[in-house]
Parts: structure tokens; sequence; C-alpha cells
């Protein structure tokens, strides 16, 4: 309960730039500066964490899942040139049956 009431206490001090009593926008934006080469340390360390935990996959696994997606990939343009090439000849007729 105490922290609801400080939250809305330090709501209440806000002036009308959003800034809290005292403390000046421009006076936080040095502060980030300063702490700027602190957080991108730490961003960079966790970053460095996270990819020795990556389980990469192996050389036959990338390449046996680049073969599908080609195949497939060629597939569906296939697929899709015959839908297309049916649907223009069709409207192609269409078109000269109303015309002629």
């Amino acid at each position: 309960m105490a922290t609801v009431a400080k939250q809305s206490a330090g709501k209440a001090s806000r002036g009308a730039g959003g800034s809290v009593a005292g403390v000046s926008g421009v006076g936080k934006a040095i502060g980030r500066i300063k702490t700027w080469p602190v957080r991108f340390r730490a961003f960079y360390d966790a970053v460095r964490r996270e990819m020795k935990l990556v389980t990469w996959p192996t050389q036959a696994q990338v390449r046996s899942t680049t073969a599908v997606v080609l195949i497939t990939v060629f597939l569906f343009a296939l697929f899709f040139g015959v839908v297309d090439l049916g649907l223009s000849t069709g409207m192609n007729r269409l078109y000269q049956f109303f015309t002629q």
C-alpha cells in the first residue's frame, strides 16, 4: 500500500512538462549518456553468454533444410505459374467470346 502512495505522490509532483519537480529533462539525458558505456558492456556480455547457449545446426542439417526450402520454392513457383497461365488463358478466351 505504501508503494501506491509513493507512486501517486510522485505523479502529483510532476510539472506540465512531465518531469519530476527539481529534476530537468536535460539532467536525465546527461545521466543516461554517462551510463551508456556501462549499459552497453552489460548488454554485450549478456549477448555473448546467450550465444554460448545456442545449439548450432551441423553442416549436413543446413544443407538438407536448404534443399527442402529450395525445392518447396520451385514447386510453389511452378504451381502459381500453371494457375496464372490457366487464369490468363481463361480470361482471354472469355474476353474474346464477348467482344466478337
